[in-house]
């Protein structure tokens, strides 16, 4: 048996709706020798970041602590090595990874670069306010 709740309210017309963003294999084809971002996460209203990244052959990112953010690394092509405190791990085309915020971590990539996406909660936005206290400076 089933119940219809005709009260329930349909979408509304400015609700969000799925969509296809990015084709990460048509990224490869179209700039094999690019490096760093290429395609950022920049939908309005979002609660994550996103980036696909590539490193150049024989490169690095080098270790560093993200104090805040737990991050899962998907390599989408490519090879390299993840550098730990516990020392390196392969990570090939299909490894998906949790850097749990906390953890140093450095990439290093292989003979044939390493593409990756990062997937993240968002950082929020850097605010700029006025100083504390009273101003230092005396008119003289």
């Amino acid at each position: 048996m089933t119940v219809e709740d005709s009260a329930s309210p349909g979408p509304a017309d400015d609700a969000p709706v799925p969509r296809v963003l990015c084709d990460t294999g048509a990224l490869q084809t179209l700039a094999p020798a690019a490096t760093g971002a290429l395609w950022r996460l920049a939908e309005p209203g979002r609660q994550l970041d996103a980036n696909v990244v590539r490193i150049p052959p024989e490169r690095r990112v080098d270790p560093h602590t993200e104090p805040d953010l737990d991050v899962l690394l998907l390599v989408i092509a490519g090879e390299g090595d993840l550098v730990t405190t516990e020392g390196s791990r392969l990570l090939h085309a299909g490894s998906l990874t949790w850097l749990p915020h906390g953890c140093a971590r450095g990439l290093v990539a292989g003979s044939r670069g390493l593409t990756y996406l990062t997937v993240h909660r968002r950082r929020p936005g850097m605010t700029i306010r006025p100083a504390a206290g009273p101003s230092s400076r005396n008119a003289d």
